[in-house]
């Protein structure tokens, strides 16, 4: 029963872990477009970004973070035999992944908070998709457990990339377009 309790606990901060990761991009964006403003509202609103995205991932992500890798380290100490399962080591694979990324956005926020400007807008909406990307893995790895089904998987995940990659040129140029 208190495997139940923590796999709960474990669901709930990963939804919480992703939002955060998808909503900091969003800030990102809007945080590099407020760049092309004039200088008195550029100031203005990249202030309120940079307290936005502080709040945001000291309050929500990294804690989400933190609780997603508790919760699940708890799992695999009350069931250790999970980790006699292939399709554990793969979603701990795409677990460590997601890590990397998130201290990636650790690091972009940093530099955006001392106003360095290395991505554009399109590059991060790009960025953003990564997590998909691994949200899409861990779902299916979790749901269908076969090493047969998550390859299959897996070939689906890389279509949905490449799906998602000519979505977002599409909507990138409609925007050129609207303006």
């Amino acid at each position: 029963m208190a495997l139940l309790y923590v796999k709960s606990i474990h669901i709930i901060f990963v939804v919480s872990w992703f939002a955060g990761l998808f909503y900091i991009i969003r800030l990102f964006i809007y945080h590099t477009e407020a760049e092309e403003r004039p200088e008195a509202e550029r100031d203005i609103l990249q202030a309120q970004f940079i307290i936005m995205e502080k709040k945001l991932w000291q309050i929500i992500t990294t804690p989400a973070m933190l609780f997603t890798l508790l919760s699940g380290i708890t799992m695999l100490i009350l069931n250790p035999y999970y980790l006699q399962q292939p399709w554990m080591w793969v979603k701990i694979s795409f677990v460590l992944g997601l890590l990397i990324y998130h201290f990636f956005c650790q690091k972009i926020l940093n530099q955006l908070k001392q106003r360095i400007f290395r991505w554009s807008s399109f590059q991060l909406r790009m960025w953003n998709e990564v997590a998909t990307l691994f949200l899409v893995g861990i779902v299916f790895v979790v749901v269908l457990k076969s090493a047969t089904d998550w390859i299959w998987g897996l070939l689906g995940l890389v279509v949905f990339a490449l799906t998602l990659m000519m979505a977002i040129r599409l909507y990138r140029k409609s925007r050129q377009r609207a303006i």
